[in-house]
Formats: C-alpha cells, sequence, structure tokens
C-alpha cells in the first residue's frame, strides 16, 4: 500500500531511479528539454500525494548492468532513499554471448545491497520482442532473464513492473523508430502501471489510457505482415533495412569500438530535489 512506501513520517519520502536510457527518458521529450520518461512521471505522481517528496535520477543511457551497479549504486545508496528503482540488463543482453544467469546474480547482488541499506526496491522485467523482426530472435534469452528476476523480486520483497505482460509494448507504434526506446505515451503507461503496483492511488487524465488498459490485446504488429500479402512483407522489409542503415548499424560500430552513447554524459539529476507534483 501507498502508506507503507514511506512509513518515516513528513520528511523521509526520497526516491531515487538508477539504469539505462529506459530509466533516462528516451525518447520522452521533457517540456524545459531533454528527457523525461517513466522515472520522472513516477516522481510527479508520488509527489502528489507526498508533496515533501526528494527525487534523484542516476541513469545514463548506454550502461551495462555492471557499469550501474559499480556507478550508479554506490552514490544511490549514499542518499539513504526509502524508495529505489533498478532497471539494468537489457543492454547485456542484446550482445552476443550474454549470460541470463550471471547478469541474475550480479542484479540480485544490487538488490540485496539496496535492502541492506533499508530501501525499498521497484524492479522491471524485459519487455515481449515477438513483434520486431530482428529482435526477437532475444526473445528466449530476455524471458530466461525474466524469470529469474521475478525470482529476485519474490525472495527479497521487491515491487514488480512486469513490462513482459504489457501487451501494448509488443506493437511496434508503441516505440520510436529506432524500436529500441519508448515513445512518450508508453512512458506514462508505464508509470501508471508502476503506480498501481506501488499501491498509490492516480486517475489517468481524460483521453489517456490507463496502466489496466495496456492488458488488452493489442493490434497486429506493422512489422509482421499478414502471411500471403506479398506487398505488405516487401514493404515490412524495406523498413528493416531502413532501420538496419539508420540505428543498427551506427550501434554494432559503437560496440566494435568499444564506445557507447552514453560515454562522458553525466546523470541528469544526480542528487535528490523536490519534485514539482503531476
Amino acid at each position: 500500500m501507498d502508506d507503507n512506501l514511506f512509513p518515516g513520517g513528513p520528511g523521509t519520502a526520497s526516491f531515487v531511479a538508477l539504469g539505462d536510457s529506459f530509466t533516462e527518458g528516451l525518447n520522452d521529450p521533457a517540456p524545459g528539454g531533454g528527457y523525461r520518461g517513466w522515472a520522472d512521471r513516477l516522481a510527479g505522481m508520488l509527489a502528489a500525494r507526498h508533496p515533501d517528496l526528494r527525487y534523484a535520477n542516476l541513469a545514463v543511457r548506454g550502461r551495462l548492468l555492471r557499469q550501474i551497479v559499480h556507478d550508479q549504486l554506490p552514490a544511490a545508496i549514499a542518499m539513504s532513499p526509502a524508495l529505489a528503482g533498478l532497471a539494468g540488463g537489457g543492454n547485456d543482453i542484446l550482445r552476443p554471448g550474454a549470460d541470463p544467469d550471471v547478469l541474475a546474480e550480479l542484479f540480485d547482488s544490487a538488490v540485496a545491497r539496496l535492502d541492506q541499506a533499508g530501501c525499498r526496491v521497484l524492479m522491471f522485467t524485459g519487455f515481449d520482442p515477438v513483434g520486431f523482426p530482428v529482435l526477437r530472435l532475444l526473445r528466449g534469452r530476455i524471458a530466461a532473464y525474466n524469470m529469474h528476476l521475478r525470482a529476485i523480486a519474490d525472495a527479497r520483497g521487491c515491487y514488480l513492473v512486469d513490462l513482459w505482460s504489457m501487451r501494448f509494448l509488443r506493437d511496434p507504434a508503441a516505440w520510436s523508430p529506432d524500436r529500441l526506446h519508448l515513445t512518450a505515451q508508453s512512458h506514462q503507461r508505464i508509470a501508471l502501471r508502476a503506480c498501481e503496483v506501488l499501491g498509490v492511488p492516480v486517475t489517468p487524465a481524460a483521453g489517456e489510457p490507463s496502466a489496466f488498459s495496456s492488458r488488452a490485446p493489442s493490434r497486429v504488429s506493422s512489422l509482421v505482415p499478414p502471411r500471403g500479402d506479398r506487398a505488405a512483407w516487401l514493404a515490412a522489409r524495406r523498413e528493416d533495412i531502413r532501420w538496419a542503415r539508420e540505428y543498427a548499424l551506427p550501434w554494432v560500430n559503437r560496440r566494435l569500438h568499444g564506445t557507447s552513447s552514453g560515454d562522458g554524459m553525466p546523470p541528469k539529476r544526480p542528487d535528490l530535489q523536490p519534485v514539482t507534483p503531476l
């Protein structure tokens, strides 16, 4: 329930988010520039019920799980937040030879450290890439990692947002053209779902889909045309080629050179600061 999130009373409401581009908020433009994302949106929703909430976001795009644990975890623990949002491993899964078992051990050690520091932990599974011709090749690896994450959340009493079960995320319309980052509406719906998991009552704005509606079946993916429709198949393949040229090849090139889109970037919100309620 909401009252259990910040049991210390007034002045103790604090939330720190750790992770990669998913938590940084790509591609959800913020009104004043930069990116917003589910974590910023969730902080605003929490602040509506806890006006004294302070919030930090340490996430940086492109970060691997070991980098999140090494760089962001100590900084988060030093802030002694009541609630920590931890999401990571997606960039690792995209790499050849990634081992979900090894990633899960590292993730579990991070959760254990947060738990020992007195933080409640909010976790996220990976989404189901069944609607994406290239990424769906990783579906088994993602599913195995998700099973570990569910077991960790159950064993350590964490809050868990199951992105795999949010069927609207199987639809390309929920994603930016790069097929790796969410749209603004998707970030909003995930923030709403996080509120549900945390037990925070939130009423969506008029015309805005609720997180519950994400459980409804999504429409047929435009990237998976009906069998026998050659024109649609050719159009989808042309779109795949364009995507590979504009997004996949630059990503592969960075991997070959050992670089990341987030190299040299600081966290967008490195300190606990007050939040404007939504």
